[in-house]
């Protein structure tokens, strides 16, 4: 629109005022209230945490980030340790579909996928969809299923659909698994492949709580009258799957620097024995470090967290917080290292001490 006047100029020129600044955010940006609304949101999911899961803290986090990363996650601990218990808590915090299957040797994919059956009275067969067809499933003790289901679960971990007589058939949005398994040391377990290991977003381990903490676990079990949860005993004041959507798609608009990405890239080049400092000896103890799909990681949960914290641009401790968490099951020793009783999580250590922080 012009700044002139459509009348006459006056004899004496008066300078038209400047026109207002307007700060417009450019397209896709987060406003101040969309960070407000998402901070909100995420604190209703930690309260709800708080009446069903004592401590595990950093396992509460690390499942809020994927879950507004739009990725799967994978706990493990030793069998008692309430993996079930918090996975079950995340699912039931936002008021989507729900299913829970309990992995064994003799567990097929057609138990988890579906399966085609014959109707004698239409003379057709008819698609009866499994498990896995839901906004959140909990594959408990993944690693006791065999490698024929592992593979059927891959598909879709990796497609967001699934494949029944030919049949494609598309997850519902969204769609989120949360596995658990057992340390492969325990009896009757199998190794989960490394291509479905790294379709996992994250890899959360849990530790024994404090002497503290497991008696306000006990003292939480006397006064709620029952061993297992409850999912009603926590309220229903749930998210809906608007809102899920509303937190995934704000976590893609938060801001990422070229210093922040070039630092994700950074951390997955060193773990493969590059980087701008490489660790020495790292060949000694890693036969296959991060892959690519590591860096996308470390940028989609530091842009969770920096929307969990109430801000629209990522720092550098957010990208820090969840390297063990994501490079810990990407990151292979080898025999010597193993043999050396080094760990990966002390390796992770190394590559983040070694890259300088921007």
């Amino acid at each position: 629109m012009s700044l002139f006047s459509k009348q006459p100029v006056p004899a004496t020129p008066v300078p038209a005022p400047a026109p207002a600044t307007v700060t417009t955010p450019p397209a896709g940006a987060l406003t101040a209230q969309d960070t407000e609304l998402a901070r909100q949101l995420t604190g209703r999911i930690r309260t709800r945490f708080a009446k069903a899961v004592v401590g595990q803290d950093n396992l509460r986090e690390s499942l809020i980030a994927t879950l507004l990363a739009g990725g799967h996650i994978l706990i493990e601990s030793v069998p008692g340790l309430a993996k079930t218990t918090a996975a079950q808590t995340l699912a039931t915090s936002v008021s989507g579909s729900f299913r829970r299957v309990q992995c064994t040797p003799d567990l097929m994919p057609s138990d988890l996928v579906g399966t085609q059956v014959f109707d004698f009275s239409t003379q057709r067969f008819t698609t009866q969809i499994g498990p896995i067809h839901a906004n959140f499933v909990l594959l408990d003790e993944i690693n006791r299923s065999n490698a024929k289901t592992q593979s059927a679960m891959l598909e879709a971990m990796a497609e967001n659909a699934t494949t029944i007589g030919g049949q494609r058939i598309e997850l519902p949005r969204p769609f989120m698994v949360i596995a658990t398994q057992n340390p492969i040391e325990e009896e009757g377990t199998f190794n989960l492949p490394e291509a479905q290991m790294d379709r996992f977003m994250m890899k959360a381990v849990m530790t024994y709580p404090t002497p503290e903490q497991e008696r306000t676990m006990l003292a939480m079990l006397t006064t709620r009258g029952s061993d297992t949860l409850n999912p009603a005993s926590l309220g229903n004041d749930v998210l809906s799957l608007q809102d899920a959507d509303f937190l995934r798609s704000a976590t893609r608009r938060v801001h990422v620097s070229d210093a922040i990405m070039k630092y994700a890239v950074e951390l997955s080049d060193t773990s493969r024995g590059g980087g701008p400092k490489p660790v020495q000896g790292l060949a000694q103890l890693v036969r296959l470090g991060a892959s690519p799909r590591a860096s996308i990681a470390l940028v989609r949960v530091g842009q969770a967290n920096a929307l969990m914290s109430g801000r629209d641009y990522v720092i550098p401790e957010d990208i820090k917080r969840f390297v063990p968490e994501v490079f810990r099951h990407r990151i292979l020793l080898t025999f010597e290292a193993l043999a050396d009783g080094v760990t990966t999580d002390q390796v992770v250590d190394s590559i983040v001490k070694a890259v300088p922080v921007p």
